[in-house]
């Protein structure tokens, strides 16, 4: 779809969200105010009664949106106005319809009220034409109840036909934008709760992976203390039993470390701890050439001198980049990916994964949010750009497990750019 289209669409958007608001009605107002004005010049009605019902009708329209129930006195003064003249002017019947769907679309009454309403006040005008009916060709009307009289209620059925219609219309517009406003905040919620447990089982992968890290260290501790006791000539029984004492309290740390995984670990998840080596930056060339097996096109860029940084920030760098690589693949298939790993000066790692794909998914800047939207666009709980947000949700969160941030979005020359700075 060209950038045209969009941008025409996105104008039509703009127009129809102005439309929703307080200066589309009385706009319209006062329009039909200076067109029954026109219309009663043109035409002039044959009783006082019939020009202000008439006017009255008309702007009334003007507060409809700020005052909804002035729909009553919309449609009253329109039915005045034809009990007042036997003629219906357009503009009372437009001014009429308005006001019978304003009172139904913002469920001022209930709509069986609204047509009975309708019904007597079309009866009562139709009653007062049928008492002020001149004798036609010298033939006196016939009176009620008469075989030729139910043909003199045309009017009443008229009228009562097409208050039905502008009450199912508004009252169908209000059952429409209710079920639109509870989809949306139905999705608001269900995203909510998606972004709480992925960041629930991002915490829970982090903390198994650290448990990795800490049980490799507390275990080596446990091993040399002990051991320290039999391959140390010369120590004295109270240097021996510190050694004990100080592998009896790694191995009460080894078990608490375990029951606590136990408490974050998701249901139905193995049970077993992992043991096998974490990566870290230097794995990143491997993780590359997987990404370029399966298709994809990806480089690698070191700036710096590298460093041997703690385990915890080499597995978080690792896997944010890990993550940006699978996000690559799965909403910029085919584009070329640059992984920059930048050692810095000032204890600063940077990690940056920047592809020249599509980019966001949003289509334009100016493309306008639907009225009543619950969650602006960018709100923390908004749903991301780019796929469903639980891997950004997880990289903020390893990069906040070590002090830093990570910022996500458009690159500067297009494209989808992640940004990890890690203090260390």
């Amino acid at each position: 779809m060209g950038v045209a289209p969009i941008l025409r669409t996105a104008r039509l958007r703009s127009w129809a969200g102005w439309t929703g608001t307080s200066t589309y009605y009385s706009a319209t107002g006062w329009v039909l105010t200076c067109l029954a004005v026109l219309e009663l010049i043109w035409i002039p009605a044959a009783s006082l009664w019939a020009d202000v019902g008439v006017l009255v009708s008309a702007v009334s329209l003007v507060w409809r949106r700020v005052c909804p129930p002035i729909g009553f006195l919309t449609v009253a003064a329109g039915l005045v106005a034809f009990a007042a003249d036997y003629s219906f002017y357009l503009v009372t019947i437009i001014s009429g319809l308005c006001g019978v769907y304003t009172l139904a679309r913002n469920r001022v009454q209930h709509p069986a009220v609204l047509v009975l309403g309708g019904l007597l006040g079309a009866v009562a005008v139709n009653l007062v034409h049928i008492a002020t009916w001149p004798p036609i060709d010298g033939v006196a009307v016939p009176a009620i109840g008469e075989r030729a009289s139910l043909g003199l209620f045309a009017e009443a059925f008229i009228l009562t036909v097409v208050v039905i219609g502008a009450v199912a219309m508004g009252d169908a517009v209000r059952a429409r934008d209710e079920t639109r406003r509870e989809r949306a905040r139905s999705q608001a919620r269900l995203i909510a709760m998606e972004r709480r447990e992925a960041a629930a089982e991002e915490r829970a992968a982090i903390a198994r992976e650290l448990h990795d890290i800490v049980a490799h260290s507390v275990s080596m501790i446990a091993v040399q203390a002990e051991s320290a006791t039999y391959t140390t000539p010369g120590l004295t029984v109270e240097a021996r039993e510190g050694f004990q004492q100080i592998a009896g309290n790694a191995r009460a740390s080894m078990d608490e470390l375990r029951r606590l995984l136990g408490v974050l670990r998701s249901p139905g998840e193995p049970g077993e701890v992992l043991t096998a080596p974490q990566p870290t930056l230097g794995h990143l060339p491997a993780l590359l050439e997987q990404h370029r097996a399966v298709g994809g096109r990806a480089e690698l860029t070191v700036i710096g001198e590298r460093v041997a940084l703690p385990a915890v920030w080499e597995l978080s760098a690792y896997r944010i980049a890990q993550e940006a690589l699978t996000n690559a693949r799965k909403h910029a298939p085919g584009a070329r990916t640059l992984v920059e790993v930048d050692y810095g000066t000032d204890r600063l790692l940077v990690v940056r994964v920047q592809d020249d794909g599509p980019g966001p998914t949003r289509a334009s800047p100016d493309w306008p949010d639907p009225p009543n939207s619950p969650i602006p666009p960018d709100s923390p709980d908004s749903p991301d750009s780019r796929g469903d947000g639980h891997g950004l949700n997880g990289m903020r969160e390893r990069a906040a497990l070590v002090g830093g941030r990570l910022t996500a979005g458009a690159g500067p020359a297009g494209g989808f750019t992640v940004v990890a700075e890690l203090p260390w």
